[in-house]
């Protein structure tokens, strides 16, 4: 490179440091966030999962409720288990997905069961972080009542604590009120070439 290149670079970086700085001036609100993680692709939960670790790491109490996920060992449950419940609980309310356990109302029964516990998490307000895991599954098949949902977190979510929802087809409704909304996009996925799910990567 150059003397003038690297002159012409220069350049180019401070200007844009000092537009981002003008810019990063004006964000000065703080809010608990209601941040959504959907779509076909992987990633969703891991994502989230990621949040609470930094919760975990600035030493912020965060909390886990998991709504299909049954009782299969997860590396993720498994690490905040044995290392940070003083900072974490971790709720695993479910059996496993639909085709898993094939018993509609037992199935509704324990989403309700996981929704109480989630509302009970939320309205602590020494809790900084809920993650409500796969919450978008049991929203999509009706075991709860999306509308209830919604109102609970508009009016009841402490102002301060952000909750994760995640979960494919996430509803139109609970999009709206989010503050950050992601959509996974599948490009290519290992099951598709007949590789199985592996430790680290999957679970």
């Amino acid at each position: 490179m150059s003397d003038e290149d690297t002159a012409r670079h220069n350049a180019k970086m401070a200007k844009k440091k000092v537009a981002r700085e003008k810019i990063m001036a004006t964000k000065t609100e703080e809010k608990g966030l209601v941040i959504v993680h959907t779509g076909k692709g992987k990633g969703k939960s891991s994502a989230a999962f990621g949040m609470i670790f930094r919760c975990i790491g600035h030493g912020l109490p965060s909390a886990v409720v998991q709504f299909i996920k049954g009782g299969m060992a997860t590396a993720e449950r498994d690490l905040i288990e044995r290392h940070f419940a003083d900072l974490c609980e971790f709720h695993t309310m479910g059996e496993g997905f639909t085709w898993e356990t094939q018993d509609k109302a037992r199935d509704i029964e324990l989403a309700r069961a996981a929704w109480e516990k989630a509302k009970e998490l939320i309205r602590d307000e020494t809790i900084r972080m809920v993650l409500l895991d796969e919450i978008n599954i049991a929203l999509r098949y009706d075991y709860l009542d999306t509308d209830e949902v919604v109102a609970f977190l508009k009016t009841e979510k402490p102002a301060m604590t952000h909750v994760v929802l995640t979960g494919r087809n996430a509803s139109d409704a609970v999009i709206e009120i989010a503050d950050l909304a992601t959509e996974m996009e599948l490009l290519k996925h290992p099951f598709r070439s007949g590789v199985k799910a592996q430790a680290g990567v999957e679970f």
